[in-house]
């Protein structure tokens, strides 16, 4: 099988997950607020987590577009693989409006992170599982990718989970410096050589 249906079909899902970062933020504002100035002030957390949140779903499907540039077809465990994949990134606005309700409460930051980076740290180990089925042996691979293009991929994308993790037990210390190094990391897969390409 292609991979044009599937890819018509996250596509999709990447779309309806990056709109539905912006709800969080219209909930945000009451409709009747005697100072609609001084509401929409207050709530900056909200647009931060919009902001790095549309930026990470992003630069997730820009590089799931730039991996399947590498794949000439799927198979069945292939396209469960990529199912829960995509379950995994619908689930991103969730956490996105749980930091964001708590940085404006100034309460449950910790907590809130901790969802926050086990949903980052799920979404990197599927893709890792994405990529390393679909590398191996060159199961699903167009004919001449390189040996180089697979090492470059697949060392790049296991970095992922292991720094998820760590970014995530340093909330333990700091949810901000926590929050803050998820951001610089998402900068990291903004760079092309991020991946196998």
């Amino acid at each position: 099988m292609s991979t044009a249906r599937l890819e018509t079909f996250a596509d999709g899902v990447f779309a309806i997950a990056a709109t539905l970062l912006i709800l969080n933020v219209d909930a945000q504002v009451v409709r009747d607020a005697p100072n609609l100035g001084e509401r929409l002030v207050h709530i900056w957390p909200s647009y931060a987590a919009y902001a790095t949140s549309f930026l990470v779903i992003g630069i997730i499907w820009v590089n799931h577009h730039q991996m399947f540039k590498l794949f000439a077809r799927t198979n069945y465990p292939f396209l469960m693989f990529n199912v829960l994949f995509l379950m995994v990134l619908s689930f991103i606005p969730f956490p996105t409006a749980l930091v964001a309700d708590a940085l404006q409460v100034r309460e449950g930051l910790r907590t809130a992170t901790f969802v926050y980076g086990g949903t980052m740290f799920a979404m990197a180990v599927m893709f890792n599982v994405v990529w390393l089925y679909a590398a191996k042996d060159r199961r699903l691979l167009v004919h001449g990718v390189s040996d180089e293009a697979i090492v470059r991929g697949t060392r790049s994308y296991r970095l992922g989970p292991t720094l998820y993790l760590v970014i995530t037990l340093l909330a333990l210390l700091s949810p901000y410096i926590s929050l803050a190094l998820f951001a610089a990391f998402a900068l990291y897969w903004l760079l092309p050589s991020s991946g196998p390409g």
